[in-house]
């Protein structure tokens, strides 16, 4: 018989492996340990989806897409992410594990599928690692093209390997306090643009909208230009879902997860949104240095140019030179907790297993890091080109994680209703089952049309390597390990839905007193 109290069903419900679900007090030297608190996941949100795309790539999207493509492909991916989000916030509450929507890949459609997506996915992060070390280059061209192009690349390496491998709180307090640096700029930067658009500027005067119509604006580029900013768009929101990739090291998951799910996005998307709106208005699609082989310049800074302040501007990509450190912090965490998932799941060698006395996964953050800085190697050939190809195979990544997220949503929910347990969520996706449909169509149409500028006006290889280099290696990858292991498609009937499951019993007591509220107060201002 049904319990009359589903949501105390759902606290009794066990684990076949509690010690790793336990509270932050209990430890367990073979697994991650949870200690990462509110506030840090909160701003790892942000930190993954604020970033290099953002501060950077609008510029690239601009010059080749136009105003009207940045805004709307912004939109039409940031839609996207809404819902993914949703998808995995349901699954992660309910299964906080190392590994997260690659995880859950594995155990809720095929392991072959669950194999190809973590692989992906952790060659994503490391690929996101080395642009944002070649994006350090483009930046500090601002000052000085004297700069050698390996040298501070090298040591921003060096400082976020420490960072990771130290343990899990240095990697969450840095990148806590890099995000809300980051935060703090948009709010400015939106701000100041509303004052230069209407005159606050040197040289333009009032402009208004008349940058939406100079020139070939406000679409660039033809269809090939709008197809273009997709990718561009998807590697700036790329980051959002790998918040999920912390439910291992996360207190009090099952509860912090869905606020930063329903709370975090939205703040973002507005981020997102508006700054692309802004830059459209303010900054001319054809701005020198914008967009070219050798160099780029950030739009951020070129509002703050345009308000009359060279310090400023030089302030600003002082910021963003910050920002993408913390990307790239963010990017080397997750790819090493990736692989520590591989290893645990035996999709690779169980030596990637092994963690400091901090409970940190060192040779996983050890073998991300290399495989980074030997991409990071390739801009010697012009760190702009290179960046772009680097952007193009991280947005198809992205994408794909997406995809493979909406299939693992619908095919977790078959699941709970195969089993009669889908009153045991703690955190429900409201957009199911329309949500995940929409975002698999959506999203693999982006996919198959965003390259359409490597073939016309003219063939462009190497563009289309970086476009579609992902496709037949993902799919690859999907059939040598079901023919090598022999899988199955996981029947709703037979899914796992019990282990790695966080209960009632897991959770950290609220504190009381001074201490509870002031906790309650920076986790509010955080959200």
């Amino acid at each position: 018989m049904a319990s009359k109290d589903p949501e105390k069903e759902a606290h009794d419900v066990t684990t076949s492996d509690s010690p790793d679900l336990a509270s932050p007090h209990v430890i367990n030297e073979d697994r991650l340990r949870r200690a990462l608190s509110a506030r840090q996941v909160q701003m790892i949100a942000i930190a993954g989806t604020i970033g290099t795309g953002l501060f950077l790539g609008t510029g690239r999207a601009l010059a080749t897409g136009g105003p009207a493509s940045l805004l709307i492909c912004y939109s039409i991916v940031g839609f996207i992410v809404f819902v993914t989000m949703l998808s995995l916030g349901e699954m992660a509450a309910f299964v906080p594990v190392a590994g997260s929507f690659c995880t859950f890949a594995g155990r809720y459609v095929d392991d072959a599928f669950g194999f190809a997506l973590t692989w992906n996915y952790w060659f994503n992060d490391a690929v996101s690692t080395a642009a944002d070390l070649v994006a350090l280059q483009l930046l500090v061209q601002y000052w000085s093209d004297s700069v050698p192009w390996y040298a501070l690349g090298i040591a921003v390496w060096v400082l976020i390997v420490l960072a990771n491998i130290i343990n899990v709180k240095a990697y969450g307090e840095l990148e806590y306090w890099l995000s809300l640096l980051k935060v703090a700029t948009i709010i400015v930067f939106i701000i100041l643009s509303i004052a230069v658009n209407v005159g606050g500027n040197i040289g333009y005067g009032y402009i208004g909208g008349k940058f939406w119509t100079a020139g070939d604006a406000p679409f660039v580029g033809g269809i090939g230009g709008f197809a273009s900013v997709f990718v561009t768009a998807s590697f700036a929101y790329g980051g959002t879902e790998s918040i999920a990739i912390t439910a291992g090291e996360t207190r009090n998951p099952a509860r912090n997860l869905p606020r930063v799910v329903k709370n975090v996005f939205w703040r973002i998307f507005l981020f997102y949104i508006l700054s692309a709106l802004m830059i459209g208005l303010n900054i001319p699609y054809d701005y020198p240095g914008l967009s070219t082989k050798s160099s780029r310049t950030s739009p951020f800074t070129i509002a703050f140019q345009m308000a009359g302040s060279k310090a400023a501007g030089s302030f600003v990509n002082a910021v963003v030179l910050t920002s993408v450190i913390s990307a790239g912090n963010h990017a080397l965490y997750a790819g090493s907790r990736l692989l520590y998932a591989l290893g645990s799941n035996g999709h690779a060698p169980k030596v990637f297993t092994k963690l400091t006395r901090y409970q940190v996964p060192w040779v996983a953050v050890a073998t991300t890091s290399l495989v980074a800085i030997v991409f990071f190697s390739l801009s010697f050939v012009g760190s702009g080109q290179v960046w772009t190809w680097l952007q193009n195979i991280v947005g198809v990544s992205n994408q794909l994680s997406w995809i493979c997220i909406g299939i693992s949503s619908l095919r977790f929910r078959a699941g709970l209703k195969a089993q009669g347990k889908e009153h045991l969520l703690p955190f429900r996706n409201w957009t199911y089952p329309w949500g995940p449909i929409v975002c698999v169509v959506l999203t693999s149409f982006i996919v198959l049309v965003q390259g359409w500028s490597s073939f016309s006006p003219s063939f462009a290889p190497v563009d289309f390597v970086s476009f579609y280099l992902e496709l037949p290696i993902f799919l690859l990858m999907i059939i040598i390990w079901k023919l090598l292991k022999k899988t199955e498609f996981r029947k709703a009937s037979e899914m796992d839905l019990e282990t790695d499951v966080y209960t009632k019993e897991d959770m950290e007591p609220p504190q009381k007193g001074w201490k509870g509220w002031s906790k309650r107060i920076g986790t509010w201002l955080c959200f």
